[in-house]
């Protein structure tokens, strides 16, 4: 069966196909969500969802679609989606930090200000640069990895987080000065 008669097949509400589509496509699409993940339930809730959500908007896929590269890039997103709503939360979180106090209000203002730099550098990134940033410097993810999960080569991954310190390095400057 061609690509384009297996969607023409799941567009038409095949069962079947579905069914077909999801044992060729579920363990690969686990294992992506895992390595950002890090945790095999949750990746296994985001490959059933992002299934599911292809049969709900069956009707609605384009006949060039690639569903391959489709399902791939849906798990990466939901699993990035998913960090970003845990990272969210764990800020909203109150701080039970019962470490030292720190010494005035301004070094507190000051740590503010630069977390509000920081994040501010980092937004500003390109998307797909600030992604693998994000993998390396937040998500703990190694460049093989990274770029296994991006569908990108390493040397890719080298680039873009190349242009990123540099461009963090630009954007913090004032920050990164010696007080003299």
């Amino acid at each position: 069966m061609t690509h384009r008669q297996l969607l023409e097949r799941l567009r038409a509400g095949d069962t079947g196909t579905f069914e077909q589509i999801f044992r060729d496509h579920y363990a690969r699409l686990v294992t992506v969500a895992e390595r950002l993940l890090a945790d095999r339930g949750r990746s296994e809730d985001v490959a059933q969802d992002v299934l599911l959500e292809l049969w709900r908007h069956r009707a609605r896929l384009d006949p060039g679609l690639q569903l391959s590269a489709y399902l791939y890039r849906s798990v990466r997103n939901r699993a990035l989606n998913q960090l970003r709503h845990d990272r969210v939360i764990r800020e909203a979180e109150p701080r039970l930090d019962h470490g030292p106090l720190p010494p005035s209000a301004d070094a507190a203002l000051i740590e503010q200000e630069l977390d509000a730099a920081i994040r501010a550098a980092v937004a500003r990134l390109p998307e797909r640069c600030r992604e693998v940033f994000e993998l390396s410097r937040v998500h703990h993810l190694s460049y093989a990895e990274i770029a296994g999960v991006m569908g990108i080569t390493m040397k890719t991954v080298e680039a873009h987080m190349g242009k990123a310190i540099r461009t963090l390095r630009d954007l913090l400057a004032v920050w990164l000065r010696e007080e003299g």
